[in-house]
Formats: structure tokens, C-alpha cells, sequence
């Protein structure tokens, strides 16, 4: 009987601990940032072109600068030569996601269909990085001009998306 009294005692105090009850508290916290923001400074240009009734391409780089493909040249007279440029703006050193177009972006207003620009580039490259809250992004992009396009201008005021989001 002495021998049971202390294993009575040894159980009921295993069984008061593992049947207690355990309360541990955190701390919660959130830190808000500026929303990601985006500007267009420049729209998207490729100037005068003219073609030589074959079809062409014209590559403007993300820096303005033009090359002719086949089937175009350049006039003296250049006309406006840009690439897209937009303001991004966020907090701090942020990096984000570039998106461009997909698909092609169809210019009209000129008497020819189907004036098309595609491959779509920017600097920075897929990835931005803010610099103290900030960064230009520039775009550029290949015309691409059917066999005979008619003399014209040609536009198109919605269908260059460009969208950046915080990674």
C-alpha cells in the first residue's frame, strides 16, 4: 500500500498536466505600401516610313531608334520617332512584373487593313526595380506593313496595354 500512494500521486499530477490548457499570444502586424502606379509620358511612333509595295518591317527599339526591314526605307523627313515611355511609381525598392501585348495591335484610319505591331520589347526587360519610388519603362515594338500599303496615317488610341504589378 505505501508503494501505491506515491504512483496515486505520480498519475494525478501526469494527468492535471497533460489535460492543462495552454494560452500563447502573437503579435499582428501590417505594413501598407503606396500602390503601384503607372503614367504614359510618350505614346508609341515609328514616324514617316515609306514602302516599296513589298511587304516590311520596321523594328523601333525601347531607345526611339528605328530600323527598316525589307520592303521600307525612311524619308528625310523623319516625322516623330518614340518609343512608348511610362512613369512607374510604388514604394521604395520594389521590384515589379512587366506585361505587354500579346497579340498584335491593329493600326487603322488609312485606306490599307491591317497594318499590324507586334513583338513587343521593354527596358527594363519582364522585371522593373524602383529606384527610391521610381522608374521609367520604355517600349518598343516591330510595324509590320502588308505588300502595297496605301499612304496614310494610321493609329490605334487603346490596344498598347501595358500593365506592371508589385512581385
Amino acid at each position: 500500500m505505501k508503494n501505491l500512494i506515491p504512483v496515486a500521486i505520480l498519475l494525478l499530477t501526469v494527468s492535471v498536466l497533460s489535460f492543462g490548457q495552454v494560452t500563447v499570444t502573437a503579435s499582428t502586424s501590417v505594413n501598407i505600401v503606396a500602390p503601384i502606379g503607372m503614367t504614359l509620358v510618350n505614346n508609341m511612333n515609328f514616324g514617316n516610313v515609306a514602302t516599296t509595295g513589298s511587304v516590311g518591317t520596321v523594328i523601333l527599339s525601347t531607345a526611339g531608334a528605328r530600323t527598316a526591314g525589307t520592303g521600307v526605307t525612311f524619308p528625310a523627313t523623319t516625322g516623330t520617332v518614340t518609343a512608348a515611355s511610362f512613369a512607374v511609381t510604388g514604394s521604395g525598392t520594389f521590384t515589379y512584373v512587366i506585361t505587354l501585348p500579346a497579340s498584335d495591335v491593329v493600326l487603322t484610319g488609312g485606306p490599307t487593313a491591317n497594318v499590324k505591331v507586334n513583338t513587343f520589347v521593354s527596358n527594363p526587360s519582364g522585371t522593373g526595380a524602383l529606384t527610391a519610388g521610381a522608374q521609367t519603362l520604355l517600349v518598343g515594338a516591330t510595324l509590320n506593313l502588308p505588300a502595297s500599303t496605301l499612304a496614310g496615317a494610321y493609329s490605334n488610341a487603346s490596344d498598347l496595354a501595358v500593365t506592371v504589378n508589385y512581385n
